[in-house]
């Protein structure tokens, strides 16, 4: 079974004004950046912080009485989950939803917050539908599919909708890949008014199962790997979704972990906006270079969400820093007797180079008892910078190693 237009558009009437209308603005330095211009549509300002609360709101509207008495449940990595635990709340029907123990732990205990049971199981989202089915088979509670429920993806696709109604004369939307269902009804709701609209699917080279899914022919299973796009670590895209998103999309890419944390950085830094993972996916394919065919076009990209776990957000900002040669490590030879020290900071303050982190190390050096390796981390600007800090401390005799 797949959704129709109809009932995206039966969708639209329903599940407002329970979902946000979330902004769709444009960006004058990501447009300057990649030489196009961009519309990022804000949908980590959703209330549970995803995209998913548009299918789960549909999906929980259309229950039966009965179905809405004995509850629902869901597997989820943590966006469905949440979307279905805020919407449950507010509807007055009890959500159970069963998470990956790689969930992170923020989407854990949010889902508490909003009155959902959370039970961690599995390492996937596989392994967390298995039993996720047995709350079915025992307790007669609905399962509610993440990314492969013709409600959900009806919901889902209410995005393209709102999408058209804000930027009517883009030319290519890029979102991300999970399971499938968002590009699925996103893709059927924009093609079928505006069948000229590129639609652009973006998703990790460790969890790449769409793409998987083309070369097959249909769904299969993948082996995964960790991905900071948590949020699309889906082992097999959903058979509803897949069929519908082969016929109407126009093209998916994949971006490694190190585009993924740019991106991350570069819409903390340039929009002011937290995001996580998967929704930075589309901002890392540009980063990427995936897409030059998008130069001069009016696009779109889709920020699906934004519940990141704070503390892999310092660590993705921190590790993006680095990747900009603007946090640099290196070990340095210095002289160990008096003023020593004052001669490397001295060196690194004419450069206008900033001190971050240093250390002595005595013990595991050269056994020169006249001097002693220091360790240092330094804020430079860019790799330029960097260049000319390291040749002006071994010009003054301190030889350094980038590490």
């Amino acid at each position: 079974m797949r959704p129709t237009f109809d009932e995206i558009l039966a969708a639209k009437e329903r599940i407002f004004p329970g979902i946000n209308v979330t902004p769709c603005s444009y960006s004058p330095v990501l447009s300057d950046m990649f030489g196009c211009q961009i519309y990022n549509k804000m949908e980590y300002l959703q209330e549970s912080g995803s995209f998913k609360e548009r299918g789960a709101r549909n999906a929980l509207m259309l229950l039966s009485d009965d179905q809405k008495r004995r509850g629902v449940v869901a597997a989820s990595a943590g966006n469905h989950a949440l979307a279905l635990a805020y919407h449950g709340q507010l509807l007055g029907i009890p959500v159970r939803v069963v998470m990956p123990t790689i969930a992170p732990m923020v989407k854990q205990e949010r889902c508490r917050t909003f009155g959902a049971q959370v039970e961690l199981y599995g390492a996937n989202i596989a392994e967390a539908k298995n039993k996720a089915d047995e709350y079915v088979a025992n307790e007669g509670m609905t399962y509610v599919h993440g990314f492969d429920g013709i409600d959900v993806i009806a919901g889902a696709g209410t995005l393209g909708l709102e999408i058209l109604e804000q930027v009517p004369d883009v030319e290519a939307i890029v979102l991300p890949v999970g399971g499938a269902g968002l590009i699925a009804g996103l893709s059927l709701a924009v093609k079928t008014i505006k069948p000229n609209v590129q639609v652009i699917g973006v998703e990790p080279e460790y969890a790449a199962s769409f793409l998987a899914a083309e070369e097959n022919g249909s769904p299969v299973l993948i082996k995964m790997e960790e991905t900071l796009g948590d949020g699309l670590a889906v082992p097999r895209v959903g058979d509803n979704a897949f069929a519908l998103a082969h016929k109407h999309v126009d093209k998916v890419v994949t971006v490694n972990e190190r585009d993924i944390a740019l991106a991350i950085l570069r819409l903390v830094e340039i929009e002011k906006g937290v995001v996580e993972g998967a929704g930075a996916s589309p901002l890392a394919a540009l980063i990427a270079e995936k897409l030059p065919e998008l130069k001069g076009k009016k696009i779109v990209l889709v920020l699906c969400g934004g519940n990141i776990d704070p503390s892999v957000l310092g660590r993705v900002i921190n590790y993006g820093l680095r990747c900009d040669w603007r946090l640099v490590r290196f070990r340095c030879e210095i002289s160990d007797r008096p003023g020593g020290l004052e001669k490397l900071t001295h060196a690194i303050a004419e450069i206008k180079a900033s001190v971050n982190e240093i250390s002595h190390e005595r013990t595991f050096c050269k056994p020169n008892f006249s001097r002693v390796t220091v360790e240092c981390v330094v804020e430079t600007k860019d790799k330029a910078h960097a260049d000319r800090l390291i040749a002006h401390l071994e010009e003054l005799g301190m030889p350094c190693e980038l590490y």
